[in-house]
């Protein structure tokens, strides 16, 4: 089948994110067992999954738009907005809200300027949190990117992000 030149132009997808996930499709006996790898594809080539791509992959897994949807939601590693440069999530779970891990969050909101789930204006940063890192022990503690930094305090925790470029 060829596509009309405006619906081909007007793809947020591209070719090679979708044959790939044409491949992962075909791998699975439902093929909607690929849609959390499609999703991350889509993500690692934008920044982020758009509502324009979010119903074209809709469309690729013959899905419902608000299907796409709600998976994009459910994981906090996909993005249905922009996000910065740098991801920073300080985790707030039981352990670390007892060792400072909330005000933590709070002298880093007022640092950056914006409010926890906000990316900062110069778009370097997007301050967020997570219910648990899995670093209990040292407590408290984030995540930039992939990264995680440990026994946390106000002064080291801002001396992170100033240094991030």
């Amino acid at each position: 089948m060829v596509e009309s030149a405006p619906l081909a132009a007007s793809r947020t997808v591209s070719g090679e994110v979708r044959a790939r996930i044409e491949r992962e499709m075909a791998r699975y006996p439902q093929r909607r067992g690929a849609l959390l790898a499609a999703l991350r594809w889509v993500q690692d080539e934008r920044g982020w999954v758009s509502p324009e791509a979010t119903t074209e992959v809709a469309e690729i897994f013959g899905l419902h738009p608000l299907e796409v949807i709600e998976v994009i939601s459910f994981y906090n590693m996909l993005h249905d907005r922009p996000v910065g440069r740098h991801e920073v999530h300080v985790c707030t779970s039981l352990a670390c809200s007892l060792r400072g891990a909330r005000g933590l969050l709070r002298a880093l909101e007022a640092h950056v300027g914006v409010r926890s789930g906000e990316t900062s204006a110069d778009g370097r940063i997007t301050l967020g949190h997570e219910e648990c890192l899995g670093a209990c022990s040292g407590a408290p503690m984030l995540r930039i990117g992939p990264t995680y930094h440990e026994n946390l305090d106000v002064a080291k925790a801002k001396a992170l992000l100033d240094g991030l470029e």
